[in-house]
């Protein structure tokens, strides 16, 4: 499988306006957090999981999330393809990434926040985390 955004859409009248991702379902999303960056343009990351199912959404601002698939976990080649998505929450999607995959952001502005919901329990976390530098693979083109 392969990661892809799963569409939403937003309505605005004179109350204000509410933003959605019907398409999503939540079947599989053991836990959720968010990250906001102290200062925008910090590249985070890159955190792989061989098992666990991640999906990104921005509640605030812009975010750009960077995809990779290792070719292997102990030190995976530098020249993998990256797939880059920049989220915003001026337009409501929700990237959905398999596992085997590793991921990094940057916060395009410093009000982003970045929602992240998570198909791994806390307590496995620990098994299924690979870091790598955050160098390893170029986040933003």
């Amino acid at each position: 499988m392969l990661p892809h955004l799963i569409q939403g859409s937003r309505h605005v009248d004179e109350r204000g306006s509410v933003s959605f991702v019907n398409g999503f379902d939540f079947k599989g999303v053991d836990r959720f957090y968010w990250v906001q960056a102290g200062h925008g343009n910090v590249p985070r990351g890159w955190v792989g999981h061989q098992r666990e199912r991640k999906w990104f959404s921005v509640i605030r601002g812009e975010v750009l999330v960077a995809v990779v698939r290792p070719d292997q976990w102990q030190c995976p080649r530098r020249d993998l393809p990256v797939e880059r998505y920049t989220l915003s929450a001026a337009s409501p999607q929700v990237l959905q990434v398999p596992p085997g995959h590793a991921t990094a952001s940057v916060h395009l502005n410093q009000e982003a926040i970045l929602m992240i919901f998570s198909s791994g329990r806390i307590e496995d976390a620990q098994s299924d985390d690979f870091r790598y530098p955050v160098g390893h693979w170029a986040i933003q083109p």
